[in-house]
């Protein structure tokens, strides 16, 4: 084992933990749902409104930042410049920080809160649900879930490339908690497992979609010896990406990745109903920005109901539980870009994208139960993983383009898996910009391992409950991170006063 992790009370803390709940989770799979759906219910109940208000603080507070003279420091030398083209950057961005989820949720998720929709009074199926389930979709996949990422990817950035030290959770509170190396190895060690159960959610998300896919396409079982398969299939693929190391496996996979969703994109925008898709692309923006405030901070103590909690504050949750491996991922890529570069590269091109592919794919179906009498909402109703699938079958080319999909969610999902199994490799190797092969061999089995019990354990639900176990106390270290990189802020010295002799 390398020398960055012998020894490291870190890895061997984390790795003895995840293994437990794959054991646990294999032998007594009812009792890990139920424990993880008890898990949920706490802490969406009790502490919602705790995530709201911590996102919206964190959107806020990024914008800020970037329009102030901190604005121009860079995350890096003074005379640093990018490490990547930004093509090649955002497809980056885009692969860690969406992955297959955005193919997952990009039609099942607008179709979803049309068939059943936000608001209590609001009739499902009808023209005020579709354009209601658009702006909630748009605002999901915004800017705030993407401020998550952004704020452990700045102070990471920084720490790691203008301070030059190791880039770990727990350096970048130091300033707030001081040198106390127990608590900065809890701290460490609970980035690690949240990571792990972040990915292999997301993993098992992907694995549930392809089987559908492939029952969809080629009539495929959807069995779990499918599913099982595809998991030892992706392993393999991402273990040997992996050996290539950052610049080669992972770069060409994002790229690839980017070229493959803007050409389903295009596909799609010109083969569906055009002038559809781009007013409900516009309409859906004004509704987002309308709505950002009120969707924001927007709870249900009077009225009851569940809706937010099993939306909202689970994509909140989501996001923070995947906070600690995406957004070090995107602070190792950042290298060179000022802070304003880096939180507009961030929180505006990725959510964009993101946008244009549910106004494209999710306008698509919304506009054929709309108007062609189609039954999608149902479909998804009763099975999200179809809802692509499902939406391909009123366009031109079907199976060709099902069977570019179904690759398209693979390469996301193992791009997300190689760029985890690094990011593992860093942060259990004392925050080594090289991690071994042999710590990314391994936190690549337990990823897919996790994976392949939690879709034992139940499935969907088990999927997306068990992503929430190191929310919570993630979002106060997210909180301490935002008040550390303010405090570091202070004492740094400003780019333009070094340039006034230009």
């Amino acid at each position: 084992m390398e020398k960055h992790t012998y020894k490291n009370p870190v890895f061997f803390i984390s790795v003895i933990i995840v293994t437990f709940l794959v054991i646990f989770g294999a032998i007594w799979p009812e009792n890990f749902k139920v424990g993880a759906e008890a898990l949920f219910g706490f802490t969406t109940i009790n502490f919602g409104w705790f995530y709201l208000l911590a996102v919206f603080i964190f959107v806020l507070f990024l914008f800020g930042i970037s329009i102030t003279k901190y604005g121009k420091i860079r995350l890096g030398p003074a005379n640093s410049r990018p490490e990547y083209p930004f093509f090649t950057w955002i497809g980056m961005l885009f692969s860690a920080g969406f992955g297959a989820g955005l193919v997952f949720w990009g039609v099942a998720e607008p179709m979803s809160h049309f068939f059943a929709t936000p608001f209590p009074g609001l009739e499902g199926q009808t023209e005020e649900a579709a354009r209601v389930a658009m702006g909630y979709a748009f605002f999901h996949w915004g800017v705030s879930q993407w401020s998550v990422f952004a704020i452990v990817g700045l102070v990471i950035a920084f720490l790691q490339f203008k301070k030059s030290k190791k880039g770990l959770i727990s350096t970048s509170i130091k300033p707030v908690i001081g040198k106390n190396k127990s608590v900065a190895t809890t701290i460490d060690s609970l980035a690690v497992i949240a990571t792990v159960m972040g990915v292999a959610t997301s993993l098992g998300l992907g694995i549930l979609q392809m089987t559908g896919g492939l029952k969809t396409v080629f009539g495929v079982p959807d069995s779990l010896w499918v599913q099982i398969s595809i998991a030892g299939v992706m392993l393999l693929t991402y273990l040997l990406s992996s050996s290539t190391g950052l610049n080669k496996g992972i770069k060409y996979l994002s790229n690839l990745n980017l070229g493959l969703c803007l050409l389903l994109l295009v596909f799609v925008f010109f083969t569906g109903p055009t002038v559809f898709i781009l007013n409900t692309f516009v309409l859906g923006l004004g509704d987002y920005f309308t709505n950002f405030v009120q969707y924001s901070l927007r709870l249900s103590p009077y009225t009851g109901g569940t809706w937010v909690r099993e939306w909202t504050i689970f994509y909140w949750a989501w996001a923070i539980a995947w906070s600690p491996f995406v957004g070090a991922f995107v602070a190792r890529v950042s290298k060179g870009r000022s802070i304003r570069e880096f939180v507009f590269g961030v929180l505006i091109v990725p959510p964009a994208i993101a946008c244009l592919w549910i106004a494209a794919f999710g306008g698509t179906a919304l506009f054929s139960d709309l108007n062609n009498g189609t039954a999608i909402a149902e479909a998804v109703n009763k099975d999200l993983a179809v809802a692509l699938f499902q939406t391909f079958g009123g366009l031109p080319l079907t199976d060709i383009m099902s069977v570019l999909a179904i690759f398209l969610i693979f390469t996301f999902l193992v791009t997300s898996a190689d760029s985890a199994t690094y990011i593992l490799g860093s942060m259990t190797s004392r925050g080594s910009l090289n991690p071994g092969l042999t710590g990314k061999i391994i936190w690549g089995i337990l990823i897919t391992a996790i994976a392949v019990v939690l879709i034992i354990a139940g499935g969907l639900s088990a999927l997306q409950t068990a992503s929430l176990v190191s929310a919570l106390p993630f979002t106060v270290i997210l909180i301490l991170m935002l008040i550390s990189f303010v405090r570091m802020l202070k004492v740094e010295q400003l780019p333009h006063k070094t340039k006034q002799k230009n």
